[in-house]
């Protein structure tokens, strides 16, 4: 356990332990995407929970990006005020928070945002939205707009970002041949489907200086036939590392993975049923020296302590058990080691659909004697 809480240095910025909350949607956000005192008590729960470095829910740099109702934005500087104040408040409490920059590419929500969803390629068939192929203007505007939103996380007070290129979201789309069917120089062999990834950790880069944290969350893997694949990822993640990418947190699956979902259901509660990507980590540590953010069914902290240990990860992310219990670093810490009470039943989405921001629904029931 030690390992796991020990003070460490992610490029410059110093962490207390080993534990990041992983991004995700928490519905919590304003309609116009400002940040409300609800998003600002849940991150500030987490810091006082014991969590080494917070990863705000996915945030939209443009307007078109707009991924789901009530979700935060960094698309203009109205939105600074808010963000300010939550960087703040988990300052005051001596945490650490970055940012999560995304854009949800052909998977926008245009009846939200009353723009018209696009994407690398247009896809054909029932099952894929209606969107528009994205000009060489079109991508040189979204790489100004991540730029754009890493500076205004810089200057709200934030510890860092993190770029959101896993999960189908655009940048994700357009490293997958599974979405993106393009001829030019965005599409075809690994280098040119990375181009605007790069391009935008370029720019970034530009904007908020060197010493800046900057992260990025990448797939395994997709788990769909033509998609990204393990091989993929490590020649991106080579790149990236060349580029100066100060960490990389590894995930999986899109909307269309199956059972192989980013946010799988089912029971995790023995070690052979936990670490989603274990496999693709030890790909990443055969190749890769940048520090490595797993995410993806770690449920206990012997499961936490032996990845670390093993030096499979250099650090351990969770999303749904924090959204269980936000004090689980701290309970782990003080010598309660019970397994985290999260039963991955993917309920909390369910009021955040509905515009009540996520929560444990489980644990609601627990305490009305429902369960």
């Amino acid at each position: 356990m030690p390992e796991l809480f020990e003070s460490t240095r992610l490029g410059s910025l110093t962490l207390e332990n080993r534990f990041v909350r992983s991004a995700t949607w928490e519905g919590m956000a304003d309609d116009d995407g400002a940040c409300t005192p609800r998003l600002i008590d849940l991150m500030t729960r987490l810091a006082d929970g014991g969590v080494g470095l917070i990863i705000t829910g996915h945030t939209y740099v443009s307007r078109e990006g707009l991924a789901g109702p009530k979700q935060m934005g960094i698309h203009d500087d109205g939105m600074l005020p808010g963000l300010t104040r939550m960087a703040s408040a988990v300052h005051a409490r001596n945490g650490r928070i970055v940012v999560q920059l995304a854009h949800a590419g052909i998977h926008a929500a245009a009846e939200l945002s009353g723009l018209p969803a696009m994407g690398p390629s247009v896809l054909q068939g029932e099952k894929f939205p209606v969107c528009l192929e994205m000009t060489e203007a079109d991508i040189a505007a979204v790489v100004d707009d991540f730029a754009a939103g890493a500076a205004r996380a810089q200057k709200a007070g934030f510890d860092g970002v993190q770029l959101h290129a896993a999960h189908g979201y655009l940048l994700s789309q357009f490293l997958s041949p599974f979405y993106n069917r393009r001829q030019d120089l965005y599409g075809g062999d690994i280098e040119n489907r990375a181009r605007i990834v790069l391009e935008i950790l370029d720019r970034v880069r530009a904007a908020v200086g060197k010493t800046f944290p900057v992260l990025i969350k990448l797939n395994s893997e997709d788990f769909v036939e033509g998609g990204f694949s393990r091989q993929d990822m490590t020649a991106v993640c080579r790149m990236l590392e060349q580029a100066g990418i100060d960490a990389v947190e590894l995930s999986g699956g899109t909307r269309y993975s199956g059972r192989y979902t980013p946010v799988r259901p089912g029971n995790f509660d023995t070690p052979d049923r936990q670490v989603f990507y274990r496999d693709a980590a030890g790909d990443y540590k055969a190749h890769i020296r940048t520090p490595l953010i797993l995410v993806g069914g770690i449920r206990s902290l012997a499961t936490a302590e032996q990845l670390v240990a093993s030096s499979q990860t250099d650090y351990i992310a969770m999303s749904r058990p924090l959204i269980r219990e936000p004090e689980l670093i701290r309970r782990w810490r003080s010598g309660d080691t019970a397994m985290a009470a999260c039963r991955s039943d993917n309920l909390c989405f369910r009021p955040a659909m509905k515009g009540r921001g996520i929560y444990c629904v489980l644990e609601e029931r627990e305490k009305k004697g429902d369960a």
